[in-house]
């Protein structure tokens, strides 16, 4: 899996300059046309994460891959991106044009929470198919976005808001997508789902504060966060890494810890904290079991 594609980095890859107010970490939003990203020449994006919302209307025949699943899509479809989840969409012809919007989690701060809609939770239907009524609502909305946020109306973020909004409702009220060629291979389908539950895993590293906690700790946490049952992830993980879900997850956090009393000078109590442990008493049990030593005498 690629590295995450920042918001920074799009407009960088993309147009060569970086807005102010993402420099100043404020809220974050804009609208485009597809059709400039698009056309013989285009390549299939990255298979990662982004560290931004994506909203995208895709208009022609797309193979379009998140989390664990694979959808083939014919003519119009409508694509759900969060950070949670990895995702990536590859035109099958060269016939393609559409919209998308992007935006931050802070451009809706006060105006509800964004990221509890089920379009943007992990383990949820991440792609919609569209007909040809309902793809030309989704134009005029595109459309809309696209005045409202060239125009100098005071309140015109409000307005992309309730258009973004409006979206969302409208897929949710949807039958999911579904495909023949949804279904991959068992193989793939498990590679998928282990890269995912490595990414979460890598994201809560590195600790770098004595206030930084982990939060994922048990294989039953991460198949919550993934909305998968938990023996559905032990088997995926086990088949691709040859390891339990609970192996993986110790070895990283004995990793961590053995970076953290070896670089910094906190104390194995708050390194202990930082890492999930509740008792020090149980993470110097974890350590020696990992590194025969205690973390004093890892530590020296």
């Amino acid at each position: 899996m690629e590295k995450t594609q920042t918001l920074s980095a799009f407009y960088k890859s993309k147009f060569k300059w970086i807005p102010a107010e993402l420099k100043e970490g404020l809220g974050h939003f804009n609208v485009f046309e597809l059709d400039p990203f698009v056309g013989k020449n285009a390549k299939p994006l990255p298979y990662n994460r982004k560290d931004f919302y994506k909203i995208t209307l895709l208009i022609g025949n797309n193979r379009i891959h998140y989390a664990d699943k694979t959808v083939d899509c014919l003519k119009y479809s409508l694509l759900f991106g969060n950070p949670m989840i990895p995702y990536s969409w590859e035109p099958l012809d060269d016939n393609q044009c559409g919209y998308f919007c992007i935006f931050t989690e802070d451009f809706f701060s006060h105006f509800g929470n964004i990221k509890e809609y089920p379009v943007f939770k992990p383990g949820g239907d991440k792609v919609f198919m569209l007909n040809e009524t309902t793809v030309q609502e989704v134009i005029d909305t595109f459309k809309q976005m696209l005045a409202e946020i060239k125009s100098d109306y005071q309140f015109r973020y409000d307005v992309l808001r309730n258009l973004v909004y409006a979206l969302v409702h409208k897929a949710q009220k949807m039958q999911p997508a579904t495909s023949a060629a949804e279904a991959e291979t068992r193989g793939n389908a498990a590679m998928r789902t282990t890269a995912i539950f490595i990414e979460l895993l890598e994201r809560q590293f590195p600790v770098e504060s004595i206030n930084q906690q982990i939060k994922l700790k048990t294989p039953a946490e991460f198949a919550d966060q993934l909305a998968v049952h938990v023996n559905h992830l032990n088997r995926n993980v086990k088949a691709v890494m040859g390891k339990t879900t609970s192996q993986v997850i110790s070895g990283r956090i004995a990793q961590e810890a053995r970076a953290l009393l070896k670089h910094t000078n906190w104390n194995i109590s708050e390194i202990s904290w930082c890492l999930g442990f509740e008792e020090l008493a149980h993470f110097i049990h974890f350590f020696k079991r990992f590194n025969n030593s205690t973390p004093k005498e890892f530590r020296g």
